[in-house]
């Protein structure tokens, strides 16, 4: 019989680097001694070790298969195993700088975004939910922002040229709109109206028949404007400066600007579930992940992760996470927001 209870672990769940605490009882440290941990077959680098809880950093090779079975064990004990999830890595050599889109059918779609003004062989993938990568589209500069409209079309914005594509079921590419500055982000309403992001500063609405709005204007975005539609009908932006103490903008569907909460580093995706909460990477009071808010004054850490840039609910209950080269599907059991 095991001394050792794991009583706690948080956040919830985690993505390969990202550091968890788990809490503890029935274990002594010694003064020169750590606790191993490990999750499932894979050990674990353990940052800091008190008397009821240790922070350990995940390691990478987990995310091959998602959920593992947590322990701890020092001097011969070990803790009865804690299932913990691990998001699983559905994709590599990708490079996302917003969030990733999810279809009807369920298949994810993630972009290859490159540096400013190089070309990729491929634009955009196509990820199904049995985790075959596809290329979806080419001949896109830069693609960044992603969102699919109405009629089924995938929407892409491309910071490089400043305009904004639908892509067909089929792959096939054209322009709708041009002139949006450095596109980046993208988000639509109930009624049809794309919104483009140029973080130079506005924000641009544009109607279904393509006739171009100023919606908003913001402070520049050193990398990207991030957009997602609240059930309140209004438009929420992240977009980092160069302050660790940045906004996200909450702005009503006349226009006005304010401020849904102040205080992070680098926000950048958003996305909210069926209740209303809304989801955003960023940093906060040194943690970083995927932050919760349920109350708008209380961020609540759910996904640990490092250099995260995107995220999008799925319809089985599971978030996509985008970092600067993966994406992992992680089991949260939320349900997203129905799209407009």
């Amino acid at each position: 019989m095991s001394n050792i209870t794991i009583k706690n672990v948080t956040p919830r769940a985690a993505l390969p680097g990202g550091e968890v605490v788990i809490e503890f009882s029935g274990l002594e440290l010694r003064e020169t001694t750590q606790p191993e941990v490990r999750f499932g077959d894979f050990g674990a680098q353990v940052t800091l070790a008190s008397s009821d809880h240790v922070i350990v950093r995940v390691p990478e090779s987990s995310a091959e298969t998602g959920t593992h079975e947590l322990s701890v064990a020092s001097n011969g004990d070990s803790s009865i195993p804690f299932p913990y999830e691990v998001g699983r890595k559905l994709a590599g050599n990708v490079h996302p700088v917003a969030n990733p889109a999810v279809d009807s059918e369920g298949n994810v779609y993630v972009t290859y975004s490159g540096r400013r003004g190089q070309k990729s062989p491929v634009s955009i993938y196509k990820v199904t939910e049995k985790g075959a990568v596809t290329p979806f589209a080419t001949e896109i500069m830069n693609p960044t922002g992603l969102a699919f409209g109405i009629t089924g079309d995938l929407f892409v914005s491309s910071r490089f040229e400043g305009n904004v594509y639908t892509v067909d079921p089929a792959g096939r590419t054209t322009t709708f709109i041009e002139g949006m500055g450095v596109a980046t982000g993208i988000a639509f309403d109930r009624e049809g109206n794309l919104y483009v992001g140029d973080r130079n500063g506005s924000i641009f609405k544009v109607s279904p028949d393509r006739e171009i709005f100023v919606y908003a204007t913001l402070e520049p975005s050193i990398a990207a404007y991030h957009l997602a539609f609240g059930f309140d009908d209004y438009l929420y932006v992240a977009g980092p400066t160069t302050s660790s103490f940045d906004s996200i903008y909450r702005i009503s569907p006349s226009g006005e600007v304010g401020r849904f909460f102040t205080g992070l580093g680098r926000p950048q995706g958003l996305a909210f579930d069926i209740e209303g909460s809304l989801y955003a990477v960023a940093s906060h009071r040194g943690r970083r992940g995927i932050f919760r808010f349920r109350d708008p004054g209380k961020p609540e850490l759910i996904v640990a992760g490092l250099s995260l840039v995107g995220l999008a609910f799925d319809y089985k209950e599971n978030l996509m996470v985008a970092d600067a080269g993966s994406l992992y599907r992680v089991k949260l059991g939320i349900i997203g927001k129905p799209l407009p």
